[in-house]
């Protein structure tokens, strides 16, 4: 076996720096995210996360896998649903943000946290009936987005679904300007290409998918069926 070249090198180093760099990123941000969701969504009393739980179908003993959970603010809701043999697991790759989810789900002992990457789930085939995400998708990078998307059909059972809520497009000029600002210290191309060719996109993966205007928030939700 021959040894990688200076280019599969340098592009490895890259690459890690680059994730290190994301991840100082997210655990500074986590100290500052939820005041930011709250002035871009004015959802004071976070009823669109609870209109995104209501569409999680209920079973005696449901797994449902919160992704890229950030500071945990929709475990809440989905533990207060679930039945008491059920189980919420909250996923993020920031130590930071896991640490404030920590905080807010110190009581809940059915919520367990898992750091690790969005394109390469730590679990089994076949094993949750939900996967939600809140407010992150777009924010996926490069491949692990693509990655992301075959790892939740992996990890959902065969009748699974997959719901993911994201922020509309803002109206307000000075919200859109910052909307924008973060898709572009993220990497604007690969999150606005997606914004705008979500349903193709979801559909490659997915036999139904259906967009639902959540009551609040500015949001929407898109349900996609496995």
């Amino acid at each position: 076996m021959g040894l990688p070249s200076r280019r599969a090198l340098e592009g490895s180093v890259s690459d890690a720096a680059m994730r290190r760099g994301r991840r100082a990123y997210y655990d500074t941000f986590s100290k500052f995210y939820d005041r930011f969701v709250a002035l871009h969504s004015r959802d004071k009393q976070g009823l669109a996360r609870r209109f995104l739980t209501d569409q999680i179908s209920e079973g005696a003993s449901c797994a449902v896998l919160d992704l890229c959970t950030g500071t945990g603010s929709l475990l809440a809701h989905i533990h207060a649903k679930l039945s008491p043999n059920s189980r919420a697991v909250g996923l993020d790759f920031s130590h930071g943000m896991l640490k404030v989810a920590a905080g807010k789900n110190r009581e809940s002992e059915n919520v367990h946290l898992v750091e690790a990457d969005a394109g390469g789930l730590p679990f089994p085939a076949h094993i949750f009936d939900a996967v939600t995400c809140s407010h992150a998708f777009y924010e996926l990078k490069g491949e692990t987005q693509a990655q992301a998307l075959k790892e939740i059909v992996r990890v959902l059972k065969p009748d699974g679904v997959f719901l993911m809520m994201e922020h509309d497009v803002p109206h307000n000029l000075f919200i859109r300007v910052l909307f924008y600002v973060r898709l572009t210290l993220i990497g604007s191309g690969r999150a606005v290409a997606f914004l705008r060719h979500e349903q193709e996109v979801l559909e490659q993966h997915f036999r139904t998918v259906r967009k639902i205007q959540a009551p609040a928030g500015r949001s929407k939700i898109m349900r996609c069926q496995k």
